[in-house]
This record gives structure tokens, sequence and C-alpha cells, in this order.
């Protein structure tokens, strides 16, 4: 959807992936577990870290009243509709996979998803920024996404909208047709799914 995401390459090979400057995420360690609420790498044109979730504060829904709730992600199918989003910027999260769980609460499976031969995913997502009480102002993303493919299917009913790295400048674009374009789901064969052990769906 995803429930969690891991970055665990190097720094380097991210940077050299996207051709950037590690800037202030240079010291940034191996993640097994990213989870909600936790800081994550970002890129917006640069190499940055934002809170992942967004608190819609003072946004309304379409009946006028405030959105409370902390969004993780945002359905490519309304994103451009909510009142919710008006205004957020776009950005791109870059990792080497997720997680996602099946099954009850106590018998749920850990399935790892990853690129077939290793690399980056690019999750499109969208940013705002939060000023907390105090005035911090706290920069924060939501991850977009899109009916599953078949790969993500049976474990899932949602997944991230993954984008080409020739595309992530259209993604943070002004075209928005362009953009539009590129909220589907990820072809089918070029993820790897597997059973993953000792991931806790509770948190890292």
């Amino acid at each position: 959807m995803p429930g969690r995401f891991f970055l665990t390459d190097p720094i380097s090979d991210l940077t050299a992936a996207l051709d950037v400057p590690a800037g202030v995420v240079d010291n940034e360690p191996a993640r097994q577990n990213i989870s909600p609420s936790q800081e994550i790498i970002v890129f917006d044109g640069a190499l940055t870290r934002m809170r992942w979730g967004i608190v819609p504060v003072g946004r309304v829904n379409a009946r006028g009243r405030p959105v409370m709730q902390n969004i993780i992600n945002a359905r490519s199918e309304t994103l451009f509709e909510k009142p919710a989003f008006k205004g957020v910027g776009r950005a791109v999260i870059p990792v080497n996979g997720w997680y996602e769980w099946t099954g009850e609460k106590r018998k749920k499976t850990a399935w790892r998803i990853a690129p077939k031969g290793g690399g980056f995913l690019y999750f499109a997502a969208v940013t705002d920024v939060w000023t907390a009480p105090g005035g911090l102002q706290v920069p924060q993303v939501a991850a977009v996404t899109c009916e599953p493919n078949a790969d993500v299917a049976p474990i899932h009913h949602r997944m991230g909208v993954l984008l080409e790295r020739a595309d992530l400048d259209t993604w943070m674009g002004t075209e928005i047709d362009a953009v539009k374009a590129l909220m589907q789901p990820w072809p089918v064969g070029r993820l790897k799914i597997e059973e993953a052990t000792g991931v806790d769906w509770k948190g890292p």
C-alpha cells in the first residue's frame, strides 16, 4: 500500500542513480523497516528528509469539515479532486522496496517486495509542510497509491504508484495531464515478492 519501506543500499548508490549529491542525507544508515510517522528520505530535486504522514492542518473535506487524520497514502484517483490535497507539492520516495502483510493479527505473514535484479523503486509522493505548536515547520510526505498489478493483487488491494527513473522530472513538473498519465499500476513481472521473516507489522 505500502505498509512499510526499506532502504538498505548505500546512500552512494542512491546519489549515483539520481545523479545528485547526498547533502543532508549523507549519514543515513541502512533501514530495514521504516514506519509511518518516521522520517524518510525524499527526492524533490534534491535529497532531503521528511516525516512520512501528512497532518492536513487547515484543510477541509468536500463538506467543508476539517480533515483530522494523519494521511500516510493518497489515492491517485482523487488526488486532484480532494480539497485536502490542494496546493501540495510532488516528490519521490526512493527505496529498495516495501513490505505488506496478510493474515490475521496474530498470524500475519510479511511479504518483501523489491525490484527484480535489485536497485531502487521510486514511489510517487505528495508533500506539504505542517507548522507544529511553537512554530516549528515539519516537512511531510505521503505516498500516492493506485490499483494493484497482478503481482501485488494477491497480497493487497492497493499499491504505490511507481515511477521510471526517466519520469521523475515529469512527475514533479507542471504538466498535469502528463502527471496524471503516470499514475498507473507498475508493469507485471518486474517485482520480486518473497516471504519475509523478522519484520514486525506493528513497527520496527
